[in-house]
């Protein structure tokens, strides 16, 4: 499974601007090797360097999404995917420099299938990457702060196994498509008021192979693929958050005339939690105190993720206030370190008194200097002033 730009950040797959640079000075912040003693600290920091870079450049970034993590780094590698002054794909590296336009034809074949004509013809026969699919995969906040590893079932194509994702056996006869004598494309040409248009277009006899065969593989139809259903691992990583995706390797389509598979993308789907609210790597809870424990202040047993935890409540805390727990959040993805929980207070006010708590408490009220209206009942109207 890839460590994409996104994970690596620990940001969604649609952070904006602000949610990017924030997270990338967080991890400079912890991994800069001036700072940290993190033995990884500077591969850490080059790699969250990098990951801002793309991300924060539109045209990049649109690529990346579109290929992908491990395609893009190869189409790196050859150049294709700088930016000229105009942000135009390719500047003179990009482009071959002066001798032709081969890092051009490169991004053509990445998104489109092919550059000029010669490239098309030799991409129609030669291998390709299958398609990337997509799934989403439901877990609950628990499985998000400690991690989990989660059995996922998919319905996919397949290479077909009796013919190997040819379509046609393997001692079938074969000869030349006469519909585009071998090259795999045919071509038409049309008159318009401006003139004669050439269109040209994978074959629709031999589907671009440039040959046919005298048999067509009985498992698959011809396809070259069946659908199957596959059982998968998915490592869930702690502190992951609603809406990011993981990346799988070579889960997704078969690829044609023996390119490699598609990855498959697990977009993660995490439940609402009754008594937590998440809030980037913060949660949120609220804790119900008692009357007394608010006046005479107290330590009271607060629910986590990870346990019950103990927490000090001052005298004379009014319901509503809101207390910090450090380090009892979200774990931070990739990151060291977590989030807080924030803790609001509930005075709850008891339904129902025996006479000496009804005693004392008018007691207090008239010590106070306030006076109590019995038939309205002293907890009805302290309800009506919190």
């Amino acid at each position: 499974m890839s460590e994409d730009f996104y994970s690596v950040l620990g940001v969604s797959r649609d952070a904006d601007e602000d949610e990017i640079k924030q997270a990338y000075r967080e991890m400079a912040s912890e991994y800069h090797p001036d700072v940290s003693d993190d033995p990884n600290a500077e591969e850490k920091f080059k790699k969250a360097k990098k990951a801002k870079e793309v991300l924060l450049d539109d045209e990049k970034r649109r690529m990346y999404d579109q290929m992908g993590h491990e395609r893009f780094k190869q189409a790196e590698k050859r150049g294709a995917t700088d930016t000229d002054s105009r942000g135009g794909m390719g500047g003179m590296g990009g482009m071959g420099g002066a001798g032709g336009m081969g890092g051009m034809n490169d991004i053509f074949e990445q998104f489109f299938g092919g550059g000029g004509s010669r490239s098309r013809s030799r991409s129609q026969s030669g291998p390709r990457q299958g398609s990337d699919l997509k799934t989403r995969l439901r877990i609950d906040l628990r499985d998000a702060y400690r991690g989990v590893t989660k059995q996922l079932t998919v319905t996919r194509p397949e290479r077909c196994p009796d013919c190997g994702g040819a379509g046609h056996p393997p001692d079938a006869d074969s000869r030349t498509c006469p519909g585009c004598d071998g090259r795999g494309q045919e071509t038409t040409v049309r008159q318009t008021p401006l003139g004669r248009v050439q269109q040209t277009q994978t074959c629709s006899r031999c589907g671009g192979e440039g040959r046919i065969h005298s048999e067509t593989c009985s498992t698959c139809r011809g396809d070259g693929q069946v659908r199957n259903e596959a059982t998968l691992q998915v490592e869930v990583p702690e502190g992951i958050r609603d809406g990011q995706t993981l990346r799988m390797d070579g889960e997704g389509a078969p690829g044609e005339n023996g390119g490699p598979n598609g990855d498959l993308l697990v977009e993660i789907d995490i439940e609402d939690h009754d008594a937590f609210e998440r809030d980037g790597d913060d949660l949120r809870t609220r804790q119900p105190i008692s009357f007394p424990q608010a006046v005479f202040g107290d330590t009271v047993g607060v629910e986590t993720l990870d346990g019950t935890v103990e927490m000090d409540v001052p005298a004379g805390t009014q319901s509503g206030e809101v207390f910090r727990l450090r380090n009892k959040g979200m774990p931070r993805l990739q990151r060291r370190g977590q989030g807080d929980l924030y803790v609001e207070v509930r005075v709850v006010t008891p339904e129902s008194l025996n006479e000496e708590q009804r005693e004392a408490l008018e007691a207090f009220a008239e010590a106070g200097g306030e006076e109590i209206d019995v038939e309205q009942g002293f907890f009805e109207k302290l309800k009506n002033t919190l």
